[in-house]
């Protein structure tokens, strides 16, 4: 009979484990509508989405906001970080900072109640005064979650259990610096391999203060990339490198019928160095790189790569210099992936979000600051400013809130882009939500939706199932809400 007893309590105990609980910083709304009959619905593994583009294939999804605005199904109160989640299948993972712990916790995708959680010690101060977080978001891949955190520590979990598999401290294993706002790039997985802008150097990075020390210091070669086993940890290879870790995450490029990882790389340097890397992601080989960086100390690089490989092209980004743009190149790879420049341009600078490439065109935020961004549209084969567009509107909510007896002018500032069902989701920098279409004959609102107002909304949003997952990074202005993320219902009928 005891034995009886302590089996079914081991059961019900081993039982429970297994199913997602609810916890103290979780507030469940509502259930979401039931999926369309012949939906379309993706994981979104990675920052960039199932196709590494800012694109999702999932339809139909909620084309016409409700009259008072998208439902959120749950909500879960975040620490500091600037990351997306990451989904696959039933699991949400989340990853953040709070009490000098870096946090992932693995979610169900509907209920937003937890599987398991996982932290470790960390210290970072942002020289800069920004979140002492994360900037690199989460990676599933073949059942294992990834994580890159704020100070270079690389891990590797179970998705469905958060046993820890393997990890890296790769800031001292590869003496990585700082850099300005700590490590920010996201993990790459090709064919079982976890690929990383590492940002390696010769000589450790203790203790010294004097500037030309420093420098001389960032320039040296050391491990620039480096691709881990997924299942194991181990070293699979490594490209050596004076160009450093960079804020932009690596993506699969298909040039000339085979696959290669394109890196925008680029640390802290003085003069600053880094541009575009093209490596087999076998072997580990680096094919070439294209210098794409002006001088000038402070800057930093976060817009990836955009592939375009039915002409063998990418193009990448840069807001830097300040005030006098360094801007945008696409380059074109050979037979051999070397790249050669097709055109540059000053007309699409961008700081950290990653373009859209639609029917022959670019679509990005151009601008460093609030007050200089703008939508722009760029011919693709040429550089050609086709169009650029202010989206601004008046908000009579936000102006209330703010006990002012005028509407507040809003607009989506440094917004981001991603493609879906026919068109174009926009989250603007205060938390707006718009479904745009956009073509080469300009760009059209087709709906419009305050999620919140909150400043520095910059992660790109999660789609997945029908349901979006929106980061909230800083309190609200008008004190409602703080830092959250939430997941809203976008399914269609």
């Amino acid at each position: 009979m005891v034995h009886r007893l302590l089996f079914s309590a081991l059961l019900v105990s081993t039982l429970s484990a297994e199913e997602p609980q609810a916890f103290d910083r979780l507030t469940f709304h509502a259930a979401p509508k039931p999926l369309a009959a012949k939906a379309k619905t993706s994981d979104w593994p990675r920052v960039l989405g199932p196709n590494e583009d800012c694109s999702s294939p999932e339809s139909p999804l909620l084309k016409t906001f409700p009259e008072g605005g998208l439902k959120a199904v749950w909500e879960v109160a975040m620490g500091e970080g600037y990351t997306s989640p990451a989904i696959s299948g039933d699991y949400c993972v989340i990853f953040h900072a709070q009490e000098k712990k870096e946090i992932i916790e693995c979610l169900h995708r509907e209920t937003g109640r937890r599987f398991w959680i996982k932290d470790y010690p960390f210290e970072y101060q942002d020289r800069y005064g920004f979140s002492n977080g994360p900037r690199g978001s989460p990676v599933i891949a073949d059942g294992v979650v990834l994580t890159l955190g704020v100070t270079s520590m690389l891990h590797a979990f179970d998705l469905k259990t958060g046993a820890e598999l393997w990890k890296h401290d790769l800031r001292k294993e590869y003496n990585v610096p700082q850099d300005f706002f700590g490590a920010g790039s996201s993990p790459l997985v090709v064919d079982g391999k976890v690929i990383v802008n590492v940002g390696g150097k010769a000589e450790a990075f203790d203790s010294f203060e004097d500037r030309n020390e420093r420098a001389r210091k960032l320039a040296t070669k050391g491990v620039s990339v480096a691709a881990f086993d997924l299942k194991t940890g181990a070293v699979k290879w490594k490209v050596e490198d004076e160009w450093g870790a960079s804020y932009a995450s690596p993506v699969v490029a298909k040039l000339h019928g085979q696959n290669k990882v394109l890196i925008y790389a680029g640390g802290e340097s003085d003069p600053a160095i880094g541009g575009l890397l093209c490596i087999d992601p076998a072997s580990g080989t680096l094919h070439d790189r294209f210098s794409w960086r002006d001088e000038e100390y402070i800057q930093s690089t976060g817009s990836s790569p955009v592939v375009i490989p039915e002409k063998n092209r990418a193009f990448i980004s840069t807001v830097y210099p300040k005030n006098r743009p360094h801007g945008g190149v696409m380059v074109e790879y050979d037979a051999s992936f070397k790249a050669k420049e097709v055109w540059h341009s000053t007309k699409i600078a961008c700081h950290w979000m990653t373009p859209l490439y639609i029917d022959g065109h670019l679509y990005a935020i151009d601008g460093e600051r609030e007050n200089n961004s703008r939508l722009v549209c760029v011919n693709a084969d040429t550089g050609v400013e086709v169009w650029t567009k202010n989206l601004e509107w008046e908000d009579a909510v936000l102006g209330t809130a703010l006990g002012r007896s005028r509407p507040v002018g809003l607009s989506i500032l440094r917004a981001t882009l991603l493609k879906a069902d026919g068109a174009v989701l926009c989250l603007g920098e205060i938390g707006s939500l718009h479904w745009l279409k956009l073509t080469p004959q300009g760009c059209e609102e087709l709906q419009r939706t305050q999620l919140f107002y909150a400043l520095n909304t910059w992660s790109l949003p999660s789609l997945s199932h029908g349901l979006l997952y929106v980061r909230q990074q800083a309190e609200s202005l008008d004190r409602k809400s703080s830092t959250r993320v939430i997941c809203y219902d976008l399914r269609g009928e």
